[in-house]
């Protein structure tokens, strides 16, 4: 694991680029406390690429293992970095007869490029990996993310039309050569052909699960399959040449991890130690339910085990640093926790450790699942949730760990176990306490996991262990925190701050001062005074959640729909600590931008208002209907587009039209679109509102009326008036209103064309424009002669012929 940061093509003195991009690097040293390396290639005079590495060595220490990498060494055709372990490396090594002196795992990456392709390449990696390629002998510019985006990445565009990757995006934010950035969705890989403008978008990782959103799996799952699934992800990642340990909370996940790791470690390849017993971590408040539950685990396993605790002060203080590592303002309750933990495992030298992400959201364990209507809408939950991890968990459990120079390993999102989970039957995960197995087990949550390591001859967890409640790690840290932290914000945040919270934060306004008090540190890390500021709002999710589900799945529960939301488990009523726990009422849940009751099938668009059907978070579910709150979130949309066309901010208008069908799941309509595009137009955008209208309307999302048509028509002669090319796209746009879309010209778009010509003074086009309006018979309104009134000879011309 590692920081990677590259900045290909970057245009000016190279010198003081370099110093730059040393500075800009700096800020992942956290990432990679043990080396530093740069490669710098010159394309032309003032043209260079920087690809920086970072490293935090686990595999192959020292020099035989640093980065940046090179296929061959002395020609340097083909340079890449990466981020990740790839646990099939030695496999790869012998398929494609690598004979290489570098002896990292990540050096494998180049060589299956050249094997098998920019797009293909990605399918053979079995790990976690955020990579870059610069191959200079094509001209070629790759870069791919791993299935679940286990290891972050972002990508930015440069004002020179460079091209920016990084580990995270506090390398991009405040950077004054960056134009704009964006997360680089998992599962997907980035091609930039030379001398090509843009790059194409491919999604590598192309299971039907993730591309198919009405794909419902009808196999049966097989106990002994699913066990030795999970047990081979665990062992292929006990792979490392230094320390490790496991993350123990007590709770099925990590006991399950770290149970296999301990029968598993002596007959482990490439391990570390694998004849010494294994360390388990666990940290909470003096007395949390994980901490009772892991002791219990570790002394049934033998572990050497290590309690942390921490007080609800300690966390307090914390969370500036957790929100600056974490880059968002999602997940912080369990991710301070994590933060203080890593923290104390570094500090007693482990460098790796075994994590258990990613089972809730594959077997649906989390409590709401309770609540599922159907095992479709199961399954189609499970679907959401996995696909948004490197939102959430899976960034947390990246981040917070590399805060401190630890990686992580999530066995339970390997790609064989996500395979595996994701094609089985919902019937095998649907939840339903009131009903035994033939063994007298409850169809408790993650049942099928649970029964699959349920060995009575040859057990693996203590009962109690095996069949414990679910909690969330927040909770389980101790409730303390989590009370703690809401208290906090009641006291740093006044109720007429959050009174006036829509006017503070437009965008999704928070429901509760928990989420305000978040929001506010974040804007302070990375959006307030900051260029592009707003870049950083579209690198993460929005949405109410109950008990950490999808904003979709709030709508199974009507009280759910009407309360604030929140994470905790015990927010659902089937929790044993959930009795007078107060979810709180939501005065605007029915309209507001966290309502889920609107959820219907929706577009997703890019950070760039292009709509995006690769994009790595799944479109959302249709779950019901509700046209009359629908038709208000439009209708309230539409309202603060008009106040970007005011204040002349077409990026808060792409984020508005973003903002539909990322947390609402709906369709712009005509209107909202066209007032998007004409706040592009007000700030002079014109290259974004073409994308708009190509998107919406050539796109299908909807049909265009003339008011769209004419907002576009006016960019092209307000912003381009002596530019013939421009000219030409206006009115062959006006041509096409009838042929292409049919559309009624009326008198609307001919005095946008009109008032164009007297400014400039274009008489002869005047004339032609007003021949046309009487050939068609189109009534002139009094804007037609006001559109001419300072140029008298085209009104004169108007007023004799259209009169």
């Amino acid at each position: 694991m590692c920081g990677i940061f590259s900045a290909h093509f970057v245009t000016g003195n190279p010198k003081a680029n370099r110093e730059r991009m040393y500075t800009l690097a700096k800020r992942l040293r956290h990432r990679g406390p043990d080396s530093y390396k740069i490669d710098k290639f010159e394309h032309a005079a003032n043209v260079q690429t920087f690809m920086v590495h970072k490293r935090l060595a686990i595999v192959a220490p020292g020099e035989s293992g640093d980065q940046p990498l090179y296929t061959d060494a002395t020609t340097k055709n083909t340079c890449f970095i990466a981020n990740g372990e790839i646990y099939n490396h030695q496999k790869l090594r012998e398929t494609l007869k690598i004979d290489h002196a570098n002896k990292s795992d990540c050096q494998v990456i180049g060589h299956a490029y050249e094997a098998y392709g920019a797009v293909e390449f990605s399918k053979h990696l079995d790990g976690m990996f955020a990579t870059v390629i610069e191959d200079r002998k094509t001209g070629r510019l790759v870069a791919s993310r791993d299935h679940m985006g286990k290891i972050p990445m972002y990508m930015a565009k440069g004002k020179d039309g460079s091209v920016w990757f990084a580990s995270e995006m506090k390398c991009l934010h405040d950077d004054p050569g960056v134009e704009s950035y964006q997360l680089f969705p998992p599962g997907f890989v980035w091609v930039k052909e030379k001398d090509e403008k843009e790059g194409t978008w491919t999604r590598w990782y192309d299971e039907k699960w993730i591309t198919d959103e009405e794909y419902v799996p009808e196999k049966r799952a097989n106990l002994s399959e699913l066990r030795e699934t999970v047990v081979k992800a665990v062992k292929d990642r006990l792979m490392s040449d230094v320390p490790y340990a496991v993350l123990l909370s007590g709770g099925l996940d990590s006991s399950l991890i770290t149970s296999i790791a301990v029968r598993n470690r002596a007959s482990a390849t490439n391990t570390y130690g694998s004849t010494e017993k294994v360390h388990s971590f666990s940290i909470g408040i003096k007395g949390a339910p994980d901490l009772k539950a892991a002791k219990k685990v570790a002394d049934h396993l033998g572990t050497i085990h290590h309690e942390i605790y921490f007080t609800p002060e300690e966390a307090l203080d914390a969370l500036p640093d957790v929100v600056w590592h974490l880059e968002t303002f999602e997940q912080v309750r369990a991710s301070v926790p994590m933060y203080l933990l890593s923290r104390a495992i570094k500090s007693m030298g482990f460098k790796m450790v075994l994590s258990g992400e990613g089972a809730d959201e594959l077997f649906g364990g989390y409590l709401y699942f309770h609540k599922a209507p159907s095992p479709e809408e199961f399954h189609k939950e499970c679907a959401r949730k996995t696909s948004r991890l490197h939102q959430w968990d899976v960034a947390r459990a990246n981040k917070m760990t590399m805060a401190w120079g630890v990686e992580a390993r999530t066995p339970l999102l390997s790609k064989a176990v996500v395979n595996y989970a994701m094609n089985m039957s919902p019937l095998d995960k649907m939840i339903d306490v009131n009903k035994l197995d033939q063994d007298g087990k409850k169809y408790l949550e993650k049942y099928i996991l649970r029964k699959a390591f349920d060995t009575p001859d040859d057990p693996y967890l203590p009962e109690e262990v095996l069949w414990r409640q679910k909690e969330q790690f927040s909770d389980g840290v101790g409730y303390d925190w989590v009370d703690g932290l809401k208290e906090h914000a009641e006291e740093k945040v006044s109720d007429e701050e959050f009174a006036k919270r829509a006017e503070r934060f437009p965008l999704s306004p928070p429901t509760t001062k928990e989420y305000y008090l978040l929001r506010s540190i974040f804007e302070e890390h990375f959006v307030t005074g900051f260029e592009n500021g707003q870049d950083a709002y579209k690198t993460v999710p929005f949405g109410k959640s109950i008990a950490c589900s999808t904003p979709e799945a709030v709508a199974w529960d009507p009280e759910w729909e009407k309360s604030v939301g929140d994470i905790s488990g015990r927010a659902v009523a089937v929790h044993d600590s959930s009795d007078g726990f107060d979810l709180g009422k939501d005065s605007e849940a029915s309209t507001s931008s966290s309502s889920s009751s609107s959820r219907r099938k929706g577009t997703q668009y890019s950070s760039k208002g292009v709509r995006n059907n690769r994009t790595a978070t799944r479109a959302p579910y249709s779950v019901t209907t509700f046209a009359d709150s629908s038709q208000q979130i439009l209708r309230d949309t539409t309202k603060k587009l008009r106040d970007c066309v005011k204040r002349k901010a077409p990026s808060s208008a792409i984020e508005l039209l973003v903002s539909l069908g990322r947390d609402h799941g709906i369709e712009p309509d005509a209107r909202a679109a066209s007032t998007c595009i004409a706040a592009c137009i007000a700030g002079r955008d014109l290259d974004m509102a073409e994308k708009v209208f190509e998107q919406v309307f050539e796109g299908g999302v909807c049909e265009p009326d003339e008011i769209a048509i004419v907002e576009l028509v006016k960019g092209y002669l307000t912003i381009g008036h002596d530019n013939m090319p421009l000219w030409q796209k206006a009115t062959r746009l006006c041509a096409q209103m009838s042929n292409k879309y049919g559309i009624t010209r009326t008198a609307v778009t001919y005095n946008v064309l009109l008032q164009c010509c007297a400014n400039t003074n274009d008489f002869e086009r005047a004339e032609e424009i007003i021949d046309t309006m009487y050939d068609e018979e189109v009534q002139p309104s009094p804007e037609t002669f006001k559109a001419v009134e300072k140029r008298r000879s085209i009104r004169s011309y108007a007023k004799k012929v259209l009169m």
